[in-house]
């Protein structure tokens, strides 16, 4: 009888042997909000298709930027697309390349809290800048006034609220405001991170939401599905072409397809493009991944996860109001991804 026990212990011994169980992979990752809604949804269906159980922290592109430098999180996000210093300090610091994969595409929006306005507001490019440089200090300024003939602005002090750390929203605003007003860009410039002219901040896209809503007469900028979800209005941008255009799926698509070449290296920005119905408020988001993993379970697992995010994961996003990435952008990405290690 103990010999027979004996013998079945050693064959199931064998079979789990032959068999082993396949644990669940850990991935960490940290950075911007203005993607946060569709990540959390990906990680959460990927769990079940891949078997990875994916960690994300919102705390703003430049803090995923220090993580994933630091090698504190197995990857990093952010809407600003990574400088030449910034790449250069990944390498010397790891001792490899970190690798930026485009995942959606988004817009911010200027969003306020107008006494009396509730209808949608129309910008110029240079009521934008004035109100941001804080040379525009009323509601009813001429400037602002000209764009909305037929709504009563109040003549109320207008409150600037902006991004209080280092965001990739925050670095797509500037770029803009850099890309359409020469004051701007001589003044404070385009960057994650600025020396603000006026206003007051907030953190993550959910702050400056939040505080828009406790505080009348003011006005911030947000990632489209923030506004969307907090019923805060936003207004259109008046784009090169002339048009007025409101931001969503279709002008933030146009701004993509109006893009002329994707660089190789995916680093690209495609604020104030021009071309009929294109949002010139619209940006790329960036996953950073090393393009080394001294794990190789954790190196397969973001490559499967990558694959199924520029594929399957496409059509979820925009029911959170994200674009798709164009078809030749996920072509060069899937040849990116098999460089990863």
């Amino acid at each position: 009888m103990e010999t027979s026990v004996s013998t079945l212990l050693r064959s199931f011994g064998a079979l789990a042997l032959a068999f082993p169980l396949t644990a669940q992979v850990g991935l960490t990752g940290a950075g911007a909000t203005f993607p946060a809604p569709i990540y959390q949804k990906w990680f959460a269906a990927y769990q079940s298709v891949g078997n990875v159980q994916i960690n994300y922290q919102p705390i703003g592109s430049g803090g995923g930027i220090k993580a994933i430098t630091e090698g504190t999180v197995d990857f990093g996000a952010s809407d600003a697309a990574l400088t030449d210093a910034q790449l250069a300090a990944y390498k010397t610091k790891n001792g490899h390349d970190v690798f930026l994969f485009p995942t959606v595409l988004g817009a911010a929006v200027p969003t306020y809290n107008v006494p009396g306005v509730t209808g949608q507001l129309n910008f110029t490019p240079q009521a934008l800048a004035g109100i941001f440089l804080g040379t525009i200090k009323k509601w009813n300024d001429p400037e602002i006034a000209k764009a909305n003939p037929k709504v009563s602005l109040p003549d109320k002090d207008v409150l600037v609220i902006h991004r209080a750390e280092g965001s990739g929203t925050t670095y797509c605003w500037t770029d803009y405001l850099s890309k359409v007003s020469p004051e701007w860009k001589s003044k404070v410039g385009t960057n994650a991170s600025v020396e603000w002219p006026t206003g007051v901040g907030a953190k993550g896209n959910d702050g400056v939401a939040g505080l828009l809503k406790q505080q009348e007469g003011s006005i911030g900028y947000v990632e489209l599905i923030y506004a969307v979800k907090n019923q805060l209005p936003y207004g259109k941008v008046k784009n090169k072409s002339g048009e007025f255009v409101k931001a969503e799926l279709k002008s933030v698509t146009a701004a993509a397809a109006a893009m002329k070449d994707m660089p190789a290296d995916f680093r690209v920005s495609i604020v104030d493009g021009s071309g009929p119905g294109v949002y010139p408020i619209s940006t790329f988001t960036w996953l950073l991944v090393p393009a080394h993993y001294s794990d190789s379970a954790k190196g397969q697992a973001m490559k499967g996860f990558l694959k199924w995010a520029i594929s399957k994961g496409q059509d979820q996003v925009e029911s959170l109001e994200y674009a798709k990435l164009p078809k030749t952008v996920v072509a060069q990405e899937e040849k990116q991804i098999a460089k990863i290690q």
